[in-house]
């Protein structure tokens, strides 16, 4: 059997980048997270913003490690696997994806070091602010690479000429007709994951009764969180959807099941999609829901997969199923938000143990939702890698053989598994110090003379006395 090297490219590409996307999506939202408690640590000085700060930085950067190690070798694949797309788009996407490392990438990297190390070294604003770029620095970055993916969804202010693209307007290719509907998508997802994964572990924490106040405080912030941003997520989402309609009407009918361009559509709650038949099996939906959610009207016309050839349609089982896994994963969210403010009085968000284990599941659901977004979006698109524009077969290298793909392939697999095996490792040490180690660092550091040091600043002791001050020859007499 002869190996299909765009098929085991695919694979491989779509493998690299749902495992690199589950650590810039984590990030992007603990960031933010803990530059609003390093904002409440500096206004009140109380120590339970510090400790949770100084916690959830250490969590961060593991991430952050794990997330960079992945994407440097991700971008590889541009060049061993799709040179021809590497080389037709280099105009637009070499200044896109440099403009992130420059702007973003270098700033994230540098006020890590401040706000993992420079707590009082620095003054207080100075963490503050290095807290504050950290967290901007995942949003510039975010801007730059979901810039580039939407121009690849939408493509616009460029034109393809003898197969190479030119851009004729950075601003139309930049702020391409579907990106700042991804932009919120994506930064509501960033908030969601960091708001879940905090209250997960905060909810572990509290059912081991470790650091009560503190995880209690976490919680609270989070669930707060939670409520705004579940809800907002599922109408940023439905206009999300009505762009998608408007450019990508195949991906759409693929995310609804819709073989045929009709009115009154269902929406399917259950279906087995056959595609070699193009039909469906075992339909089970609500009548005319899917016109009402698309066009806002019972009888409204959604576009179906029969408007395109069959080799134009994308893979309508992945996509049909993870759009159901991101809704369902969705409403799940809205609900244990509903839930904690149910139990909000009284403070039994924090006592109930079925409210606290269901938060510890939780804490995984955003990953799942994301990656069920990413699937689909990148596969609905198929076959084309620039819709309309180039196709995924036409962007392939043409060198590339089926062997050279499944070996690149088993090599990414065992180093992404090493690398997440050492990440997880680590992660869990951290969670399982908590934050009692962070106490105990504070009040080492609290002991430790703060700057400008000299030597008269340092205790010593005389005949079992302690001293401050600097010692002379004569043993400081």
């Amino acid at each position: 059997m002869e190996l299909d090297p765009l098929f085991l490219s695919r694979i491989q590409f779509a493998f690299v980048v749902s495992f690199h996307a589950i650590f810039p999506v984590f990030t992007i939202g603990l960031a933010s997270y803990i530059a609003v408690l390093e904002g409440l640590a500096f206004k009140t000085r109380n120590q339970v913003w510090v400790k949770l700060s100084a916690f959830w930085t250490k969590v961060f950067a593991v991430v952050f490690g794990m997330g960079v190690v992945s994407g440097i070798v991700m971008s590889f694949q541009f060049g061993t696997n799709w040179s021809n797309f590497a080389q037709a788009s280099a105009n637009f996407l070499g200044p896109i994806l440099s403009y992130e490392v420059i702007t973003a990438f270098f700033l994230e990297a540098a006020f890590l070091g401040v706000l993992l190390f420079g707590r009082d070294k620095v003054p207080p604003g100075v963490h503050l602010f290095a807290a504050l770029m950290v967290a901007l620095g995942t949003f510039i970055s975010s801007f730059w690479i979901l810039s580039a993916n939407s121009w690849m969804q939408t493509p616009a202010g460029t034109e393809l000429r003898d197969g190479v693209f030119y851009v004729t307007s950075w601003s139309e290719a930049i702020f391409n007709p579907s990106f700042w509907y991804r932009f919120t998508h994506m930064g509501l997802a960033s908030f969601l994951t960091g708001g879940f994964v905090v209250a997960g572990v905060s909810a572990w924490y509290l059912l081991n009764g470790r650091e009560m106040e503190a995880n209690r405080k976490a919680l609270s912030m989070c669930l707060w969180l939670l409520l705004i941003i579940a809800p907002a997520q599922l109408v940023v989402g439905d206009f999300h959807g009505l762009n998608t309609l408007e450019h990508q009407p195949t991906k759409v009918a693929a995310m609804e099941g819709n073989w045929e361009t009709s009115r009154n559509v269902p929406l399917l709650l259950f279906a087995i999609p056959d595609q070699e038949n193009q039909t469906n099996h075992f339909e089970i939906g609500i009548p005319g829901l899917a016109s009402l959610i698309l066009t806002h009207e019972w009888d409204g016309e959604v576009p179906g997969l029969d408007a395109v050839p069959a080799e134009e349609q994308p893979p309508v089982a992945i996509v049909f199923w993870s759009f159901r896994v991101m809704v369902a994963l969705g409403m799940l969210m809205i609900l244990f938000a509903l839930a904690g403010l149910l139990l909000r009085p009284g403070g039994r968000y924090a006592r109930n143990t079925w409210f606290l284990q269901g938060l510890r599941f939780m804490s995984i659901a955003p990953f799942f939702a994301v990656l069920a977004g990413w699937f689909v979006t990148e596969v609905g698109r198929a076959p084309w890698l620039v819709q309309g524009l180039m196709t995924q077969a036409e962007a392939v290298t043409p060198s590339l053989s089926g062997g050279m793909a499944l070996f690149t392939l088993i090599g990414y697999i065992v180093v992404y598994a090493l690398v997440f095996s050492a990440g997880v490792y680590y992660l869990m040490r951290v969670l399982y110090v908590g934050l009692e180690d962070q106490q105990e660092e504070n009040e080492h550091d609290a002991e430790r003379p703060k700057r400008p040091f000299s030597a008269a600043h340092v205790p010593f002791e005389i005949d079992g006395n302690r001293h401050q001050g600097k010692p002379t020859s004569q043993g400081g007499h």
